[in-house]
């Protein structure tokens, strides 16, 4: 942030303005756009699409942003974009087709739709910025090689969790730590919750009640967690992580956690539920140099082996414009995976399911996800829940059973698991 306000302050200044093409203009793509419009200067957010046009130019106005043009067709996007005018379509592909627009960002949570905007954006050339963690934790290693080949930057977005950590990952790896944890902070575990339970939480905070139903039910957190074990190489130390419940404060769990396991593992994805400050991040890790510990003590980190190193927030969609500076100006990703899948998330039964019976995705009625490692994932044949959706039961599953791909006749005639078997040859289990 200290370089990227002075980068984009000269932007500004030379009247040149990164302009983003935003998909997806629900709440948190509202708040994104109110934040870039009256809060970043050196940016702009050129056009949004959206499948309902009256959200997009409703999203626009909310942020006192003007009334903007509706286009069909490339040229008017550019015309509109040319004019200094806001722009809105219900036809993703102008967005990446359009020259005058610098970066992407996916705003939606869909893994189907983010693919193939995804694979629009790549081969058009263009920045992508995730903030669909859902397609990440599915499809983002051959999303992320493809965007590689092609050369444009594919990345992870502050804010959230995920780009929080990989900050946080990287400050302390940066002081000469070795990293051993990386954990997010929750508020509530409960995998059984549904649309129903959660129905008046989303209309509380104009939330969509399946994006908050993944909250509750964990499939959130494992996705989150699964991401940054991708960029990192960190494993779970067991299917679903280690999840504690814990009301103290996040600087006591040095002491949870064994550092001969984690030296063995490399370092671990987790979560921890209730403790103090929330709903943050954290980092443990240990000083590989002696010298240093005393230090240490001094600056009131404690004793050791494990130190912790905590933010205390997320705020996605404020933080969201960094990670569009740091791709476009800087050439510089929040976070990404290293190659292959390390850790993917896998569906589970949320009640007893019937022969029969299709599946939904994230925030459904029906399964919940939980992150597990990548080679387990292959050796037992493993259904990734990003890949749920559409999928038949073909006979009877139990509340609480991990579904594999014999469980369920599959769309596999779908962009999101055509990725997926690309993916699955491409790298070898982890």
């Amino acid at each position: 942030m200290i370089i990227i306000d002075t980068a984009l302050a000269a932007r500004e200044q030379a009247g040149k303005p990164i302009r983003v093409g935003v998909y997806g203009a629900g709440a948190a793509g509202r708040g994104f756009i109110n934040q870039v419009t009256n809060a970043v200067p050196g940016m702009v957010v050129a056009a949004v699409s959206n499948r309902t046009l009256e959200r997009a130019v409703d999203a626009y106005r909310y942020a006192g942003a003007g009334e903007p043009s509706v286009v069909t067709n490339r040229a008017d996007l550019d015309a509109a974009i040319a004019a200094g005018r806001p722009a809105v379509t219900d036809n993703p592909s102008l967005l990446a087709q359009s020259e005058l627009i610098d970066c992407l960002i996916d705003i939606t949570g869909q893994v189907e739709f983010g693919a193939a905007i995804a694979l629009e954006a790549i081969a058009n050339g263009k920045h992508m910025v995730l903030m669909n963690a859902e397609v990440d934790s599915t499809v983002g290693p051959i999303l992320h090689e493809k965007a590689r080949q092609a050369g444009v930057i594919f990345t992870m977005v502050d804010g959230d969790q995920p780009g929080v950590q990989m900050n946080l990952y990287r400050q302390v790896k940066a002081m000469g730590f070795i990293p051993r944890v990386l954990g997010n902070v929750k508020g509530l575990q409960d995998e059984y919750r549904t649309p129903t339970t959660q129905q008046g939480f989303a209309e509380q905070w104009n939330q969509d009640v399946r994006m908050v139903t993944s909250f509750a039910d964990g499939s959130k957190v494992n996705v989150e967690q699964c991401v940054v074990a991708n960029a990192t190489g960190f494993v779970v130390a067991r299917r679903g992580m280690k999840r504690e419940s814990y009301t103290g404060h996040v600087d006591d769990l040095v002491t949870h956690y064994d550092l001969d396991e984690l030296r063995e593992l490399g370092g671990v994805v987790d979560f921890v539920i209730g403790p103090k400050p929330g709903p943050g991040v954290f980092c443990l890790a240990e000083q590989p140099d002696p010298r240093q510990h005393r230090y240490i003590e001094l600056y009131k980190l404690g004793a050791g082996p494990l130190y912790s190193f905590y933010v205390p927030y997320h705020l996605c969609h404020f933080e969201a414009p960094f990670t569009i500076a740091r791709a476009v100006l800087f050439g510089d990703v929040a976070g990404r995976p290293l190659g292959g899948p390390v850790v993917e998330v896998v569906a589970l039964a949320k009640r007893d399911l019937v022969a029969g019976e299709e599946l939904e995705g994230f925030g459904g009625y029906n399964t919940y996800g939980q992150a597990e490692n990548a080679g387990a994932v292959r050796s037992e044949n493993l259904l990734p829940q990003g890949l749920a959706p559409g999928c038949r039961v073909v006979r009877d599953i139990r509340r609480d059973t991990t579904l594999t791909w014999a469980d369920v006749e599959a769309p596999r005639d779908r962009l999101a698991h055509q990725l997926y078997a690309e993916q699955q040859r491409r790298f070898s289990a982890a």
